[in-house]
């Protein structure tokens, strides 16, 4: 009988499970997929929001400020990377400049203490590449950027080091509802629980009424995005928004925590089956929003784009909290600023148990580091170093991916943490290892032949995309789409 049981490994089921491993608990985490972070966790803005953009009536406008403030020691604790930037809402129309008080006066409302309205020649001088026609900005000094996908395997390598249960590829079918608790079963298994935590993401509504009558419903909303080559994000200082609509915080143009420019999402909700593809007119028309941003975005630079989906529940807000069944909580419709929100949310969690009975008592031994993957601060060797290092006999120092310069000792390294890291694509999130500009096609090789040697097992060694059947728009595909709208203007 486990204390509690958790379905989905996101970036909220992991900050979760890492919140209670540091009481006396046993905490299982079930996930469908082959990888924690799978979901709306691997494609996202990767944004560290302020908190000014969410009504303070809201539960994730409440939510947003409290986590946001606990990034840094989160990073300090766990080395996922984390980069405090500024953000600003831009507008060249002055008649915006209500709407951008409006956003400062519910930041305050929110708990923040770090915004402030600039006119042209401060913004200018914080962003110079940006828009000449800019009149106002709102500024937030404490939002930045982070990696999402590290930071929930940091969180879930961290919950597994102090004593929590991941169970990988593992759905959950059906749940009953006994006497002492639930009896949830899955694809791998039945598991007993005193409680059962729902943060299943865009199916968070089906696990809901496996156990309530439905008060909700989950929507998915796909947002495209552009991703351009490494040292692109030099190009800005801060996270750029443009102004927010109701579909969301409109299309924004960053330096990802790596350094990459990255521009995006447009936002279409949808019916049905939800395609994980790109689509070259959704992803020119955000350039073209881009532009209006900067001048600073090369099309030839362009390297990959992807879909992210966004869980928007019916309620236009989280859903978050105790059920009408005894022992079922919801961690559901966490939509954006979920990121952001999640260390709020595990803490709001932990309270909401101890309001059902949970005792919580906290371990003598519970440790909060987790060393990284990823070296800070690790500086780009010369390339006429790395050749030599290409096609040495296998040792911790042989290059295995010349883009990213990553070694053989750090893909060994992350294949040994406590999850079974079975695919190419999850050796990549860990450690960026075919995330350069040829996109895998001298690594992904190299990375299927060490995963296949350690754990000595044969893998599929195709992508996430590959398996799923989405189709991506090519670097190709889109500098000839760019070349050829140009050409008919």
């Amino acid at each position: 009988m486990k204390d509690v049981l958790i379905i989905g490994a996101g970036i909220v089921g992991t900050a979760i499970a890492r919140r209670l491993s540091r009481y006396k608990l046993s905490v299982a985490v079930v996930e469908k997929e082959a990888d924690v972070s799978m979901g709306a966790t691997k494609a996202n803005s990767a944004i560290v929001h302020g908190g000014y953009a969410e009504a303070h009536e809201k539960t994730k406008g409440r939510l947003c400020y409290k986590g946001r403030i606990q990034f840094e020691q989160l990073d300090r604790e766990l080395n996922f990377g984390f980069r405090k930037t500024g953000s600003l809402v831009i507008t060249t129309d002055p008649a915006d400049l209500p709407k951008l008080q409006s956003l400062l006066e519910n930041g305050i409302k929110n708990g923040l203490d770090d915004l402030k309205i600039l006119n042209r020649d401060e913004i200018l001088a914080l962003e110079p590449n940006l828009n000449p026609d800019v009149v106002y900005a709102l500024y937030c000094e404490g939002a930045g950027v982070c990696s999402p996908y590290e930071m929930a395997i940091a969180l879930a390598e961290n919950a597994i080091h102090n004593g929590v249960e991941f169970h990988l590829n593992t759905a959950v079918e059906a749940i009953e509802k006994k006497e002492d608790g639930f009896l949830v079963h899955t694809s791998g298994g039945d598991f007993e629980s005193r409680f059962v935590i729902n943060c299943a993401g865009l199916f968070s509504d089906r696990v809901d009424q496996m156990v309530n009558q439905p008060t909700f419903h989950i929507r998915p909303r796909t947002g495209e995005y552009l991703l351009f080559a490494p040292g692109t994000g030099k190009a800005l200082n801060t996270v750029v928004f443009q102004m927010p609509s109701k579909m969301g915080k409109g299309i924004l143009v960053t330096s990802t925590y790596h350094g990459n420019l990255l521009l995006g999402p447009d936002a279409i909700d949808e019916d049905g089956t939800v395609d994980r593809s790109t689509h070259v007119d959704r992803l020119y028309a955000i350039y073209q929003a881009g532009l209006h941003t900067t001048s600073k975005i090369d099309p030839t630079k362009f390297i990959r784009s992807f879909t992210g989906i966004r869980a928007v529940a019916s309620t236009d807000d989280f859903v978050i909290g105790a059920t009408a069944v005894p022992g079922f909580l919801n961690a559901a419709g966490i939509q954006s600023p979920g990121l952001t929100s999640s260390p709020a949310i595990a803490d709001l969690m932990a309270e909401i148990l101890t309001e059902q009975g949970l005792v919580l008592e906290e371990k003598p031994d519970y440790d909060p580091y987790r060393a990284p993957i990823i070296k800070p601060g690790k500086q780009p060797r010369p390339f006429s170093e790395i050749n030599k290092l290409l096609d040495i006999p296998s040792c911790p120092k042989k290059i295995i991916c010349r883009c990213e310069q990553v070694e053989e000792g750090t893909i060994v390294d992350c294949l040994h943490r406590g999850i079974q890291v079975a695919t190419v694509d999850g050796v990549k999130r860990r450690t960026r290892a075919s995330m350069g500009f040829c996109q895998g096609q001298f690594c992904r090789p190299r990375i299927k032949e060490v995963i296949e040697r350690e754990y000595g097992i044969q893998i599929d060694g195709r992508t996430d995309v590959e398996k799923e059947g989405a189709s991506r728009v090519t670097r190709e595909e889109f500098i000839r789409c760019c070349k050829e709208r140009q050409e008919q203007q």
